[in-house]
């Protein structure tokens, strides 16, 4: 059975319909990249699965249960986190205290998963350190971090390597196939090819709104629609 399910999805803006009757499966233990031009309606669909945007027809369901309006932190609290285009952590709290805030409350925290956590993005050693003071890829290593704190079924990463430079896009990379070792379902919405083909099992393509193609990288990439909305010749 498939973990996140979108069935004839549809959300407007004006006169504008920035997603038109998109179907989706994601099957658990899998990473599934979502790519597309700009104005695509790759983070509307983010916007609506997580709950900070309603849509205008269909469905949503995760783990078998209707999510459809739920706000964003129930169904944040059932398994579903993601992260954000900008990062949004606390720069003035340190590491190990923005991790922390991920937690309902400080009788939650459970020292070996924060330093468990932190392995896993890379940032042990620095949990002492002001946010402000890490580098832009490794605060969005740590909002990745945040948001593992909450020990989730499905992790859904909006552009995580925009901006960053290639060393912390290896180590992110590395974190989302670990995950997946893990048991964890990722979707990821991503412009940089080079990761969608290293970590992803199955794509999904946007354009204009509509779903145009699905498939492994190589599936989509030889795909005419694809080629001619997006990757180019």
């Amino acid at each position: 059975m498939a973990l996140l399910v979108l069935s004839g999805v549809s959300k407007s803006f004006g006169g504008l319909k920035a997603v038109n009757n998109v179907s989706i499966n994601i099957p658990p233990n899998k990473i599934f990249g979502l790519i597309g031009p700009n104005g695509s309606g790759k983070t509307t669909i983010v916007n609506l699965i997580t709950g900070f945007l309603r849509p205008d027809s269909g469905d949503i369901f995760f783990k078998g249960e209707r999510i459809t309006g739920l706000k964003p932190y129930h169904i944040a609290n059932r398994g579903l986190v993601r992260t954000f285009q900008l990062t949004r952590v606390f720069k003035q709290l340190t590491v190990i205290q923005n991790l922390m805030t991920a937690l309902n409350s400080h009788r939650d925290i459970d020292q070996r998963k924060v330093f468990e956590v932190l392995a896993m993005i890379g940032l042990q050693g620095k949990e002492n350190t002001l946010a402000q003071n890490l580098s832009y890829g490794e605060q969005k290593l740590l909002e990745i971090g945040r948001a593992l704190m909450k020990n989730p079924d499905m992790l859904i990463l909006d552009e995580p390597t925009s901006g960053i430079s290639p060393t912390i896009v290896n180590r992110l990379s590395k974190t989302i196939i670990e995950l997946k070792e893990l048991g964890k379902t990722i979707l990821i919405i991503e412009h940089n090819l080079r990761v969608i083909s290293n970590v992803c099992d199955a794509v999904i393509v946007l354009n204009s709104g509509v779903k145009i193609a699905e498939g492994t990288f190589d599936e989509i990439s030889t795909d005419q629609r694809v080629i001619s909305a997006y990757i180019g010749e």
